[in-house]
Order: structure tokens, then C-alpha cells, then sequence
């Protein structure tokens, strides 16, 4: 194989690792956005939940606890974070910072012990078993977190277009006064989905800890959680247009670590860096003065 078709199959793994917590925590802000509130608190959700992750599966010997203890660590501090937003004159973006420091705190609090023993991982699904390429073997062993994430993305999309639930959701989303019209129960709605939302935040810091980089540290989202709100103006709060968004943050974040694998040193940190330039360019190009975000729900505060 040569250099270009080894950095490309390395793109490929990359991104397909990558490219998970990045789709789990866009479909958990999309959900809350898509009722009417902003949530930058997933950040502090995801370190939580990969450390709650790494802990559950150190201290059971299941990982598969652990990814279900990761859901209930952000089900539990979304759900604070939906409460209090719910309550009257509270900002849900200063609400979402209070939850990100809250959520990081504790877990640096309580992670100190399970920063150097070794827990049990996640096992990943060998797709390239056909192939006499290691590279190829390695980049198609997927997790199976990354097929939870396509199907957690479809069945979002067939609940927002099909379901009184997702109806319920969309019009909560749209226009609080219409919804009130109509007697729906609009902090309730708001309310679970924050909590759900950052459940699907904390599995994708489960899969932080548990399958790459498969570590607990304190370092270990890099800012995420708070990428996902770029990412989701990126997918038009459309759950299947998260998958696009979240391979291509996936294949940015891949790039430093392919041209490695070639020997290409050069500019190690710049390339590192994609993500984060990705993020950048990306609200340059859809929040420019004059331009409608399409498919923005009404309710949101970025759009009030």
C-alpha cells in the first residue's frame, strides 16, 4: 500500500473512531434544540460520563455497565440543568456553563483514584476480517457504539417525522405560545429532552474512556461537548445530517495522527489543530450577518 492509500485507510479508522462522541453529543444537543433550549453544559456532561464510564467498568468488570452508568451520570445532570431552566428568568446558556464547570469538578473530584489502574474496554467489531491488510484490519474494526450512533440518529429522524412525541418536540421548539395554545406542556417537554439529550452526551464520553482514547484523564473531551453546537448548526438540527457533520469532524480530528503514519511530522500541532479550525470555519460560513440559519428552531435563544 502506498503513502496516499495508507494516510487514506488511517482517515477512514480515524474517522470512524473519532467521529463517535462527535455524533453522540450532536444528536443529544440536536434533541435539546429542537425543543427550544440551548445546552452547553454537554461538555462538562461528557468528561462526567467518561469518567463514570471508566470507574463503573474498572470497578465491575463490565464496560457495558459502564456506557449504561455514563447514560445515567448526563441523564442525571441533564435533567438538573432542564429543571433549572425551567424555572422563571433563568438563561439556559449561562445554565449550560454552570453545568459544564459542575460536571468536569466532579469528575476530577471523584476520577483522581482511576487515573492510572486499567478497566475494561469495549470490544470492537472486526469488519475488515476479509482483508490481508493490517491497516485496512485496523482502520474496520468498528465500535459497536458507532452503529448505536447511526441507529440512535435514524430513529431521531423517524421521531421528529412520524411520532406525536417528535411533533410534541418540534412544535415545543418552534413557538412557545402555539404549543401553550395547544396545551402542550412545554417545560416538561424541555425538561426531558435536556435530560435525554445529555444522556446521549454522556454515552459519547463513555466511549471516550472505553474505546478511544481508552483512558481516563482530565483532558480527555478537548472541548467537544462545546464543538456539538457548531456541529449541529453545520447538520441543520437534521439527526441524519449529524452522521455527515460528525465523519467530517471525525476525519479532521484523524488527519495528525495519519500523516503519522507515513512519517510526515511537519506541522504536528497545526494538524491537530483541524478540528478546532474546522469548528471555526464552519460558523463563519452559516452565522454570517444577513443569512438565515434554515431549519433553526424559533425558540432558540441564539435566535431571539
Amino acid at each position: 500500500m502506498d503513502a496516499i492509500g495508507t494516510v487514506l485507510v488511517a482517515m477512514l479508522g480515524g474517522a470512524l473512531r473519532v467521529s463517535t462522541p462527535f455524533l453522540f453529543v450532536s444528536l443529544g444537543e440536536c434533541l435539546t434544540e429542537r425543543a427550544g433550549r440551548i445546552n452547553l453544559g454537554n461538555e462538562g456532561v461528557m468528561v462526567l460520563g467518561a469518567m463514570v464510564a471508566y470507574a463503573t467498568s474498572y470497578e465491575t468488570g463490565s464496560p457495558w455497565l459502564g456506557v449504561l452508568a455514563a447514560a445515567g451520570a448526563g441523564l442525571l445532570l441533564g435533567g438538573l440543568h432542564g429543571a433549572i431552566c425551567g424555572l422563571a428568568k433563568v438563561n439556559d446558556v449561562a445554565m449550560g456553563i454552570a453545568i459544564m464547570l459542575a460536571g468536569t469538578g466532579i469528575a476530577f473530584f471523584f476520577g483522581k483514584p482511576y487515573v492510572q489502574p486499567s478497566a475494561t474496554l469495549l470490544p470492537a467489531i472486526p469488519f475488515g476480517f476479509w482483508s490481508s491488510s493490517p491497516q485496512l484490519k485496523n482502520a474496520l474494526a468498528v465500535s459497536p457504539l458507532f452503529l448505536l450512533g447511526l441507529a440512535t440518529a435514524f430513529a431521531m429522524a423517524w421521531m421528529f417525522r412520524a411520532t406525536r412525541l417528535g411533533l410534541r418536540v418540534r412544535i415545543v421548539g418552534e413557538s412557545e405560545d402555539a404549543a401553550r395554545a395547544l396545551g402542550l406542556p412545554v417545560n416538561r417537554t424541555r425538561f426531558f429532552a435536556t435530560a435525554t439529550g445529555s444522556a446521549l452526551a454522556g454515552i459519547g464520553g463513555a466511549f471516550l474512556s472505553l474505546v478511544y482514547p481508552a483512558s481516563w484523564n482530565e483532558g480527555l473531551s478537548s472541548g467537544q461537548g462545546l464543538m456539538a453546537v457548531a456541529l449541529v448548526v453545520f447538520a441543520r438540527w437534521n439527526p441524519v445530517h449529524c452522521i455527515t457533520a460528525a465523519l467530517l469532524f471525525g476525519a479532521a480530528g484523524a488527519l495528525g495522527p495519519s500523516l503519522q503514519t507515513v512519517g510526515i511530522t511537519w506541522g504536528y500541532y497545526l494538524f491537530y489543530a483541524a478540528p478546532y479550525v474546522v469548528t471555526l470555519a464552519i460558523l463563519i460560513a452559516t452565522v454570517r450577518p444577513g443569512r438565515t440559519l434554515r431549519g433553526m428552531p424559533g425558540e432558540l435563544s441564539i435566535g431571539r
